[in-house]
């Protein structure tokens, strides 16, 4: 499988530069000009590696970093910072702040390839350990948000699939609306804490003919939570 990137990048001829030296090293490549549009990528599929601009018209670099590593959903993808910031204070925030590598503007397209191939051989290990989680007769893949109850495959939407997925990736632990939205759409997001409740409800209706239709729980007053197999 070819290796996936999401370019976050708002000068159009730089994400271009990225995304051709991507794709002509046989990468599968999305772009972003800002946040709101990366959040929307990231929601449609996870890639193996995310290149991110530190300055973005909507949102600091560094700031959705901070997000992305405090999702529990997220916050194992690699992130290589490319940036013109060049001062060593800003390197040493960058990588403090999660940055797995940080490269100056302007860059080398072969120094490119080389570091994002590094960081995604260091991940290597970590990500074959997430492929697949089972909790009883249930069965995830995120990386092809596949999920089965025995041998019945269930039809979720990405976003449903991210809720069961963080529940089920923490069973008996309760999350709130707000930390379910936190984890899956981001911190920030504007997404009213009803539409969780939607959610939950097609959900359940998914794993009703199941042997996992109880497997999510309301806890009143507080949130939900995946009941321990």
């Amino acid at each position: 499988m070819n290796t996936s990137v999401l370019v976050v990048e708002d000068e159009h001829a730089i994400r271009e530069l990225l995304v051709f030296t991507c794709e002509n090293s046989g990468m599968e490549v999305r772009g972003a000009s800002n946040v709101a549009e990366a959040r929307k990528m990231l929601e449609a599929k996870i890639p193996d590696i995310i290149l991110l601009d530190w300055m973005l018209p909507d949102c600091s670099g560094l700031e959705w970093l901070k997000e992305i590593r405090k999702s529990e959903f997220y916050k194992k993808i690699p992130v290589i910072m490319v940036t013109a910031r060049s001062l060593e204070d800003d390197k040493v925030i960058g990588l403090e702040k999660g940055a797995d590598d940080y490269i100056v503007k302007p860059f080398s397209p072969k120094e490119l390839i080389a570091r994002i191939k590094a960081v995604i051989r260091r991940h290597g290990s970590e990500n074959e350990e997430k492929k697949i989680i089972k909790c009883g007769d249930l069965t995830m893949d995120p990386q092809d948000f596949e999920v089965f109850v025995k041998d019945k495959k269930i039809n979720l939407s990405v976003v449903e699939f991210k809720i069961l997925f963080l529940l089920a990736s923490h069973p008996g632990r309760v999350y709130s609306r707000s930390q379910v939205i936190d984890n899956v759409w981001g911190y920030g997001a504007d997404i009213d804490e009803r539409t969780i409740d939607v959610h939950m409800l097609r959900l359940r209706k998914q794993l009703a003919d199941t042997s996992m239709k109880h497997f999510v729980e309301t806890v009143r007053g507080l949130g939900y939570k995946a009941i321990k197999q």
